[in-house]
């Protein structure tokens, strides 16, 4: 009995994972395809970027790839990338002219890479349009903000600045005479984070804010008495 079901166990499985290697194969395939075309490379904050044109040529390790220009003193590492190809199904690699990895990406929403490059960091994949979308979103957000509450009194001002403060984060002042929890919370730093506007104290502690609407965000989580900022 367990032989014979030894033999029909064995052709069963092979045929299972002769199925599965097409499914495999298309899903990197696919993968490729969507990754064609000009993205930009670029720090967390966005303060140092570099414009990649990924192609469906083949080179000798991989796909061929153009830099812009100035990516090598922008982005020091990118002087070793020489083309790019796709492991297993969803990491995708820019590599060197032996085949090793400069960095390796995975995606972590629609669009938008994210890779490691140890003792340097975290580094964002994004297609150019979106990111240059985003740029222009962050200088919309440049300028004096007004924090309220649900009855619309202004309860504290604050400027927020496109100066770097380290390197994820901006520099956000606050105004004299704010409501005592704010100035308690005293936020140093900001940046735009898929759709949050962060505030952060030199401590550590952070505030999450969610658009509203083009002018208004409000602090998530929600709650009975929301707070909300304004522009200026």
């Amino acid at each position: 009995m367990s032989g014979r079901c030894s033999g029909i166990a064995v052709p069963a499985l092979l045929a299972l994972l002769a199925a599965a290697t097409p499914a495999r194969s298309q899903d990197a395939a696919t993968l490729k395809k969507d990754m064609i075309g000009q993205w930009e490379l670029s720090t967390t904050e966005r303060g140092k970027t570099c414009v990649v044109t990924l192609k469906g040529d083949a080179s000798p390790q991989g796909f061929k790839l153009e830099l812009e220009p100035g990516c090598g003193a922008a982005l020091p590492f990118t002087r070793d990338i020489t083309d790019w190809t796709i492991k297993g199904l969803d990491i995708v690699r820019l590599q060197d002219a032996t085949g090793q990895p400069v960095i390796d990406f995975t995606e972590v929403e629609s669009g938008i890479f994210e890779g490691l490059r140890q003792g340097e960091g975290i580094y964002i994949l994004q297609n150019l349009a979106a990111a240059r979308s985003l740029a222009k979103s962050m200088d919309q957000m440049i300028g004096d903000w007004a924090m309220v509450r649900s009855n619309g009194v202004p309860i504290c001002g604050l400027t927020l600045t496109n100066t770097e403060a380290d390197q994820d984060n901006f520099q956000v002042f606050l105004k004299p005479k704010c409501d005592p929890a704010i100035a308690a919370f005293a936020p140093t730093r900001w940046r735009l984070d898929r759709g949050q506007m962060i505030l952060m104290s030199a401590g550590g502690d952070a505030w999450q804010f969610e658009a509203d609407d083009n002018a208004q965000w409000r602090r998530v989580p929600d709650s009975f008495d929301p707070l909300i900022m304004l522009r200026q």
